[in-house]
């Protein structure tokens, strides 16, 4: 069976820019061969040294010409065509007896790499892939810290070699351009760029990425200190013209947003709620939900207690009201038995009357709970908080009965904590009066965190006691049913 060949770059110079991909295939490989120069040093073996493997065997692709005169009959071209096809005969050896080759270039193999020469000779006969690597123009524009194009511009890479002519036309009309394989022709292409009228736009660039790197304006390079490993950049005309300001908030971006977390994990927080988050240069929230944001130290974080949702609001509006972009924090829908009601009702006094505030929605409980039972909301339902902290108990009595007799679904948040015992149980003998002790119920305990459960019971069977805050229920109405897998939903069409 035939081995394979890669045709691998290797970036233009830091071994640390080589991606993960070729420095894994560089480790497994059989053969890996390597372009030089008589002088038998290759700055592409150098920049893989790193991932080499011991055992490996390594073919040394020595080039008969480089910049001198040749005396081959069909000159420097002809010269070039017989080592290729050598080169493809000594890397088909070992493919044909099932070796993995990988040939080593510099920078990316497609990219004025001498390795296309040998993957046009022997890509149609073996298995083959090129792997591509980071440019010496990417490194370049990298090293000076200059985009090469913006919007609709465009970008052209000319060889050095081209006739003077030629490049001072190309780059008279270029918007953004790069001039490679410098060294003994880099006079020739000072000259164009001053030819076409834009030698004070031009930058050099020598050995990016390297521990020799240079960075210089084109019009102060020394014509006599220019090795090949280099390049001349034309910069995006954008980039020329534009002038920063230094980075400051601008007036008036000053806000509160009020962001849904979901129930619990990044993969139920919408997008939207990310970017808010994102953007945020205050977060303010109940310390346990505040510590679910990844911290950033760009950002100030202003966690409280559970029961401070009016301070908490206040201070979030005093921060906006003074520049921040504040978020503030709820788990699941903040409109939800969360901090919207408390934003809002602060931001409606006065003295936040130019404050904007905005609700960002999140996944709730609810949803959360009735998604991993099966579909339990199907149709009508109600939602109800059984904590009676800020309402009498009485007034949540008269709501469940009334959603009881109605026969929807409840959605029922805030079950029971350590100090609220009772609430659940009279609240489970109050609906046996309008409901079938068979009627289903979904008990969720941190659905998404890393104790998550869902119990599939009945009113009847209900254990108060297995119930805890972190909790939410989900009691069917007449409606609802149990599948033989345990799966839970309400028909859309009622009986």
């Amino acid at each position: 069976m035939a081995g394979r060949l890669f045709g691998v770059g290797v970036g233009p110079g830091d071994p640390e820019l080589v991606t993960v991909k070729a420095a894994r295939l560089i480790g497994e490989a059989d053969v890996v061969a390597f372009h030089c120069a008589r002088h038998g040093r290759s700055i592409a073996r150098a920049i893989a040294e790193p991932y080499l493997r011991d055992g490996r065997i390594e073919e040394q692709l020595v080039y008969p010409v480089t910049t001198e005169t040749t005396d081959h009959p069909g000159g420097y071209q002809g010269a070039l065509e017989e080592f290729y096809a050598d080169c493809a005969a000594r890397l088909a050896a070992h493919l044909d007896a099932g070796r993995t080759v990988v040939v080593l270039s510099e920078g990316d193999p497609l990219f004025y790499g001498s390795y296309m020469h040998l993957h046009k000779r022997l890509a149609p006969h073996y298995p083959a892939e090129v792997v591509p690597g980071v440019t010496s123009l990417s490194a370049a524009s990298a090293a000076a810290g200059r985009p090469l194009v913006e919007r609709e511009e465009t970008l052209t890479v000319l060889p050095g070699t081209l006739p003077g002519e030629e490049l001072a036309e190309r780059l008279r009309t270029a918007d953004a351009a790069a001039v490679l394989k410098l060294g003994r022709t880099f006079p020739k292409v000072r000259q164009a760029f001053e030819d076409a009228g834009r030698l004070g736009d031009g930058w050099y660039v020598e050995r990016a990425a390297t521990d020799r790197q240079r960075v210089l304006p084109l019009a102060a390079v020394d014509p006599a200190d220019v090795p090949y490993m280099s390049l001349a950049l034309l910069t995006s005309p954008a980039e020329r013209s534009f002038a920063a300001p230094p980075p400051a908030r601008p007036e008036g971006t000053g806000g509160v947003w009020v962001v849904g977390l979901g129930p619990a994990g990044r993969p139920w927080l919408t997008p939207e709620a990310q970017d808010v988050l994102a953007s945020a240069t205050d977060l303010v929230g109940y310390g346990p939900y505040l510590d679910r944001v990844p911290p950033n130290p760009r950002q100030r974080r202003h966690g409280s207690g559970n029961r401070v949702e009016a301070d908490r609001a206040r201070h979030a509006l005093e921060l906006a009201r003074d520049g921040a972009r504040v978020a503030v924090v709820s788990s699941g829908d903040p409109g939800v038995f969360a901090m919207a009601t408390a934003v809002l009702e602060a931001a409606a006094g006065d003295e936040f009357a130019d404050v904007p505030v905005q609700v960002v929605p999140g996944l709730t409980a609810a949803q959360a709970v009735a998604a991993r039972a099966g579909a339990p909301l199907g149709h009508d339902f109600c939602v109800l908080s059984l904590s009676d902290i800020l309402k009498p108990w009485d007034v949540v009595e008269r709501r469940l009965a009334a959603a009881a007799e109605a026969d929807l679904v409840l959605a029922l948040y805030n079950p029971s904590s350590t100090r609220r015992r009772h609430q659940l149980p009279a609240a489970r003998d109050l609906l046996l009066e309008h409901r079938s002790p068979e009627t289903p119920v979904v008990v969720g305990r941190d659905v998404g965190g890393p104790e998550e459960s869902v119990t599939v019971t009945t009113l009847g069977e209900l254990d108060p006691e297995r119930v805890d805050m972190r909790c939410l229920l989900i009691v069917g109405s007449s409606a609802t049913r149990v599948t033989g897998r345990g799966v839970v939903f309400t028909p859309r069409r009622y009986p």
